[in-house]
């Protein structure tokens, strides 16, 4: 039993020598490392309370299980700016159009007498849709029949109905109905008459822009002297849209 101690002693003076001279897991969880010297993730077991006195909540407390990133909400990285917002292929049909051209008018007064006429024809527009609007138009044109002056005018309003075909062109039909004048005086009937126009056309718009280019094609119809007249009507000249 004497000798049973002895060797007992031995062998704890030696355990604890060598504890004390070289490292060990042992030695490690006897001294741990300080928290604030551990770069170790945590996290939070904990719920937000609610701050009364700013009636708003306050920030968590961080502990050992939470990383700082929650604690403190400001280190949180700012949110991207939205990207802004575009819409392609858009373009604006403006409500209001005014129009003003040269026009040439093929005038036959009576079946086997005709004359060239030149001139000008204006026309303003609204549109309270998109592709319907109201047309009102003018013209005047000047000829020579017979070595005399001659002049046809014209004034009427109807339906003018467009559609885009692409970026710059855009095309357009219309009917008008108005009365038409002639002059000279003559022993056939009254200077006046019933008149209409059907035709339509197109405008170019370079860079989709508030200015446009129209050529247009009509059939001035009248009816002078008991005789009907249909003639040919061409113009061309600026539209202004707005």
């Amino acid at each position: 039993m004497v000798l049973l101690g002895a060797l007992t002693a031995a062998a704890q003076e030696n355990v604890a020598t060598y504890a004390l001279s070289s490292p060990s897991l042992y030695a490690t969880i006897a001294s741990p490392t300080p928290l604030s010297q551990r770069n170790v993730p945590t996290f939070a077991l904990t719920s937000p309370s609610a701050d009364t006195a700013a009636g708003a909540f306050a920030p968590l407390a961080q502990n050992v299980f939470m990383p700082g990133i929650f604690a403190n909400p400001t280190l949180l990285p700012p949110s991207p700016a939205p990207e802004p917002q575009e819409i392609q292929g858009v373009f604006e049909n403006y409500a209001w159009q005014a129009y003003v051209g040269y026009t040439f008018v093929r005038f036959y007064e009576l079946p086997n007498v005709a004359e060239n006429q030149n001139g000008a024809n204006a026309s303003v527009t609204w549109y309270y849709r998109d592709w319907l609007g109201v047309d009102i138009e003018a013209l005047g044109a000047h000829g020579t029949l017979g070595g005399a002056s001659s002049w046809t005018l014209f004034v009427g309003a109807g339906p003018r109905l467009r559609t885009s075909l692409g970026r710059n062109l855009q095309v357009f039909g219309h009917a008008l109905i108005g009365g038409a004048y002639f002059s000279p005086d003559t022993p056939y009937g009254s200077q006046g008459a019933f008149g209409y126009e059907l035709g339509g056309g197109a405008d170019l718009r370079p860079n989709h822009s508030r200015f446009a280019l129209r050529v247009e094609g009509d059939l001035l119809g009248t009816r002078f002297f008991q005789t009907n007249q249909w003639n040919p009507k061409v113009s061309a000249g600026i539209v202004f849209n707005f």
